[in-house]
Order: C-alpha cells, then sequence, then structure tokens
C-alpha cells in the first residue's frame, strides 16, 4: 500500500472520530458543568442526549448531500459547524445555552460519520476497501482510548470548558485537512443525476434492499454490544469490582485495542479467504465467546478477570465483524454511496439506542446483565448472518469477489 493509501485513511479517520472524540472527552466533565452552572445530573446528561439526538437524525441528510453536491462541500459545513458550536459551548452560561450548542454540535458532527464511509465507496471496492476501512476504523478506535484520559487531563488544568476548545481545534485541524489533503471523490457527471427525488427513491430502495439491511443490522447489533457495555461498564468496573477510575480508564482500553488490532487483519484474511467468509467466521467466532461468557458467568465464575478474557476475544472478533459487514453493504451502491452510508449510521445509532434502553431495564449494578446484554447483540448478529447466507445477492457478490 502507498503511503497515499495511509494518508488518506488517517485524514478519514480524524474527521470520523471529530463527532465521537467530543462524546468521550466530554464525559469527565459532566459533574463539574453541574456544579458550575447549577444543574441537577439529569439535565447535565440531557445536554449528551441532545448531542446524540442530532448526530444520528441528521446523518440522514448529509448523505445525500454528499451524493448532490460532492463529497468535501457537506464536510466544510458539517465539521465548520461542529467547531462554531464548539465555541458557543465553551462560552455557554447557563445549561440550556449548552444543551443547544450541544444540539448543532452534534449536526455538525454527523458528516464526519457518514461521509468518509461513502469516500471509502467512491475510492475501492471489495479488499481494498475493506483494508481501508479497517485503517479508517484503527484512527477511529483510537477515540476511547485516548478521549476520556485525554478529556481528564484537559479538564484539570483548563476546567470543563477546556475540552469544547479543544475538541474546536481538532477540528480546525479537520478542516485543514480536508482543503489540502484531500481530493474530492464524487464527479460532477455523478452529482448531476442526484437530486431530493433521486434521494428518497434511494431511501426507499435501500428500505427494500434485504442484503443492505441484513449487513446493516449485523454491524449495528455488533456495535450496540460495545455501546451496552460503555453505558453500563463504570457502574460495574467501579462501584461492583472496586477498580479506580483510572484502573477504568485501562481496563476500557484494553478492549479497544483488541477490537482495532484485530481489524487491521481485515484486507489480508479478506484477501485470501474472501470478505464473505471472514465475515461469517467472525461472527460465529464472536457470538459463541460472548454466550460462553454468560454461561461461564452464571455458573459463577464471574471474576473480573475472567469477564475481562471473554471481552477481550470477543471484541477482537467484532474487529473483523465491524469493517466487513459495512463494506458488503455499500458494495452494490456505489451510485448513492452517501446515502446509503447515512442510513447505515442512522440504523446502527437507532439499534444501538434501542439495545442500550433494554440492557438498562435489566441492569442491577453486577455484571452478568451487561454481559447478557452483550451477548444477546452478539447472538442477534449471528442469526442476522445465517439469513445473509440464503441471500442470493450475497452469494453472488462473494462469488464475483473471488
Amino acid at each position: 500500500m502507498t503511503s497515499s493509501f495511509f494518508r488518506t485513511a488517517l485524514i478519514l479517520g480524524l474527521l470520523t472520530a471529530i463527532g465521537p472524540f467530543a462524546i468521550d472527552m466530554y464525559l469527565p466533565a459532566m459533574p463539574s458543568i453541574g456544579k458550575e452552572l447549577s444543574a441537577e445530573n439529569h439535565v447535565v446528561q440531557l445536554s449528551l442526549l441532545a448531542f446524540f439526538i442530532s448526530f444520528a437524525i441528521f446523518q440522514l441528510f448529509y448523505g445525500p448531500m454528499s451524493d448532490m453536491w460532492g463529497r468535501k462541500a457537506p464536510l466544510y459545513i458539517g465539521i465548520g459547524l461542529f467547531a462554531l458550536a464548539s465555541i458557543g459551548c465553551a462560552l455557554a452560561s447557563d445549561i440550556e445555552t449548552l444543551i443547544a450548542f450541544r444540539f448543532l454540535q452534534g449536526i455538525g458532527g454527523a458528516a464526519g460519520m457518514v461521509i468518509p464511509r461513502a469516500i471509502v465507496r467512491d475510492m475501492h471496492t471489495g479488499v481494498q476497501a475493506a483494508r481501508l476501512m479497517s485503517l479508517l476504523m484503527l484512527v477511529f478506535s483510537i477515540s476511547p482510548i485516548l478521549a476520556p484520559l485525554t478529556g481528564s487531563a484537559v479538564i484539570e488544568f483548563y476546567g470543563w470548558r477546556g475540552v469544547f476548545w479543544a475538541v474546536m481545534i481538532a477540528a480546525f485541524i479537520g478542516l485543514i485537512l480536508l482543503s489540502t489533503q484531500l481530493k474530492e471523490t464524487r464527479p460532477r457527471d455523478a452529482r448531476a443525476e442526484s437530486g431530493l427525488g433521486s434521494a428518497m427513491a434511494a431511501y426507499r430502495l435501500l428500505l427494500g434492499d434485504r442484503n443492505f439491511l441484513t449487513l446493516t443490522f449485523i454491524g449495528g447489533l455488533g456495535i450496540s454490544s460495545f455501546l451496552v457495555y460503555l453505558a453500563n461498564s463504570p457502574f460495574v468496573l467501579i462501584d461492583h469490582y472496586g477498580l479506580t477510575p483510572t484502573q477504568y480508564s485501562m481496563a476500557f482500553s484494553i478492549n479497544a485495542v483488541s477490537f482495532f488490532t484485530v481489524s487491521q487483519l481485515t484486507g489480508w484474511l479478506g484477501d485470501r479467504f474472501g470478505l464473505i467468509r471472514v465475515m461469517r467466521l467472525a461472527v460465529t467466532a464472536f457470538s459463541l465467546t460472548m454466550a460462553a461468557m454468560v454461561v461461564v458467568m452464571g455458573l459463577g465464575f464471574n471474576q473480573l478477570p475472567v469477564m475481562a478474557v471473554f471481552l477481550f476475544v470477543g471484541y477482537g472478533f467484532l474487529g473483523l465483524v465491524i469493517p466487513t459487514s459495512a463494506v458488503l453493504a455499500l458494495e452494490d451502491h456505489g451510485e448513492i454511496a452517501g446515502t446509503a452510508s447515512a442510513l447505515m449510521g442512522t440504523l446502527h445509532f437507532v439499534t444501538s439506542a434501542i439495545a442500550m434502553v433494554i440492557a438498562s431495564l435489566f441492569f442491577d449494578g453486577t455484571a452478568l446483565p451487561m454481559a447478557a446484554g452483550i451477548a444477546l447483540c452478539a447472538v442477534g448478529a449471528f442469526i442476522l448472518t445465517q439469513a445473509t447466507i440464503g441471500c442470493r445477492r450475497v452469494i453472488e457478490a462473494e462469488a464475483a469477489a473471488e
């Protein structure tokens, strides 16, 4: 692979990570925000919810925009809005203002989640696309490792407002890289065929495409398993197992390391065995690992090291599932890659939100309900994968890839 291949992956990964970085860095700041702005904890949490809502919904708009206007213009708009909204958050004098600017921040950050995937599809298909997607995710996956630690350090020296100045600087760096290092990948003649009518037609097409939806929900359930862990692990690892916040950060980071390290094998494995076979094997191993975790913990072996080993192995396999399912879902939709990426992102967030709500209903502060929620997501992905095997279009795609 050439240096330009790695450079593209780095830039796209940074653009993708800007939105999630604003989530992960923000978490340690929430208690101090409530104290300074005289807001109850549940009201401060609304600022996080506002970001999530706009971040999920507005992906549906950026996809068609990138098909109609090209990839770079909506990225300029989105990342620029994110930077300006970050300044508004940093200067907010009350919680209502902060919530409003967090909503705008989510609108801007949604562009970075949708459009890089469309750019990957513009540039490559098959194994090369999987290789680029896995490199993009390598950069993206650094966020849950570095962001909480970085956020804590920034807060210690500059207060919670420093978090928003930091993500604003990251956004401006993204704009500079976008302007100087990334070429437009959506040709003008392709844009001429795109409009509001074609966008609605594209969404109807995608919602009727069993192949696309199945692969999207496979990836969505995989992501849901990680977000169920994200939402519950602070209470389980700190309150139940007694870890310190620093120890928790390290334990959380280990799973992310497993995920992005194994994901780098996607291109090599796909080239050797085919993307479909890699995805099927990875989903099967992922679901078996997480199901075994629940069985073992249910039998009374629920010590932290036992759960940690299962999670490390399981999320390693997930590192193969996410990039392969995304590449295969977009494979047949190059003409509407932006719209397809947008619908994929929104469905991922909707699936994750439902999974997190259901898991929260059964959470009792111990590890077993969290593990069960993770395992159910993994088994759901396995069931959908088996349904995908019977889909003629996927079988044909596998034969063509070989």
